[in-house]
């Protein structure tokens, strides 16, 4: 099959699916090729591409909330290419093929979904959650106690996650397992701790201590959220969208850099993007 020429076209989906990743997987590898390749993608290391697994991780995210058909496809095309270019990196120095990859993530549905492939039957979406940790803990041979230990748990969230999604995790886990405050003013007042530690840390010399303050207030404020139902990771992403747009606003709003207005002229731009961004809400 000829990278440059290969056209696939097919009524059965399945079909079409597999010629088209069969196409994309040669367009890696032509694009890994040392005779006639690309250098960037000749340069990078299953290290290297780290970020990029991460940032197309995200935009994929972003657009499946935006909801534009469109914009998601084009992003798990991103994400699919990451995984793809991995795969071939790896067979370039017979570690593993993307054949192997594939296989191996079918057999595991297989295995952990026993009440679909077996004959195990399950009442509800928990119990499903239940075999799928004791089949996982067996799969890695971990004693089943261990394995349910809290400890262990949490140390995976910590090990995978964004901190503040793992943040999130952990204080619902310690709070399941009786690590919680009977009311909610208990937490405020464990944020009020907190926060005039973080102040004392801030007037000495140490910035190991003032960093440990920092995630402590933090994690405060996440507990609170958690009290609240409410998520961090959304608020914080709202807070960065309506930040950007307002200084969007701003830029509109002025004939020079940002950088030669004073702080006071900032100030006084700043108010008025916020009163045309309120304004524009409650018109539509």
């Amino acid at each position: 099959m000829s990278v440059a020429a290969t056209e696939y076209k097919s009524d059965i989906p399945n079909v079409r699916a597999l010629t088209a990743l069969q196409y994309l997987m040669e367009v890696v590898a032509k694009l890994r090729s040392p005779d006639g390749g690309c250098p960037w993608d000749l340069a990078q290391t299953p290290e290297t591409l780290i970020p990029y697994i991460l940032e197309e991780a995200y935009e994929t995210v972003d657009a499946i909330r935006s909801g534009e058909q469109k914009a998601i496809a084009e992003e798990l095309g991103d994400l699919l290419l990451q995984i793809i270019l991995q795969s071939q990196i790896a067979s370039e120095s017979q570690k593993f093929t993307f054949a192997e990859v594939a296989e191996g993530i079918a057999q595991k549905l297989i295995r952990r979904h026993p009440h679909v492939f077996g004959d195990v039957k399950v009442a509800n979406a928990e119990e499903v959650h239940q075999n799928w940790q004791q089949i996982k803990a067996a799969e890695k041979g971990e004693n089943p106690a261990e394995a349910q230990k809290l400890s262990r748990q949490l140390s995976r969230y910590h090990r995978t996650l964004p901190p503040i999604m793992a943040a999130m995790k952990i204080s619902q886990k310690a709070a399941g397992a009786g690590f919680e405050w009977d009311n909610v003013e208990g937490v405020w007042a464990k944020f009020q701790e907190e926060l005039a530690e973080f102040q004392a840390a801030l007037q000495a010399d140490d910035r190991e201590h003032q960093q440990e303050e920092l995630g402590d207030l933090l994690f405060t404020i996440i507990n609170i959220a958690r009290w609240y139902q409410l998520d961090p990771a959304a608020g914080l992403q709202g807070t960065n969208h309506r930040f950007i747009t307002r200084l969007q606003k701003m830029e509109a709003m002025c004939d020079r850099p940002l950088t030669d207005y004073s702080l006071d002229q900032l100030e006084q731009l700043w108010q008025q993007a916020k009163a045309q961004l309120r304004n524009e809400k409650s018109i539509t």
